[in-house]
């Protein structure tokens, strides 16, 4: 079986893939779209805005 020091080998390598696993769940389904529609209404904002800028000249 396992010796001591390779257990915990094992279960730092499991913790390590189960951290990275949901890490990566967490980024693609929360961060990276938030940061997206983020970016896409900052991009409309600024475009209406510069339209109003033009306008004025």
């Amino acid at each position: 079986m396992f010796e001591f020091d390779q257990y915990l080998g094992f279960l730092a390598f499991l913790s390590i893939l189960t951290i990275g696993f949901w890490l990566m769940i967490f980024l693609l389904t929360f961060v990276i779209p938030y940061w997206l529609v983020g970016a896409i209404i900052e991009h409309f904002k600024y475009g209406k805005n510069k339209l109003t800028i033009e306008k004025r000249k």
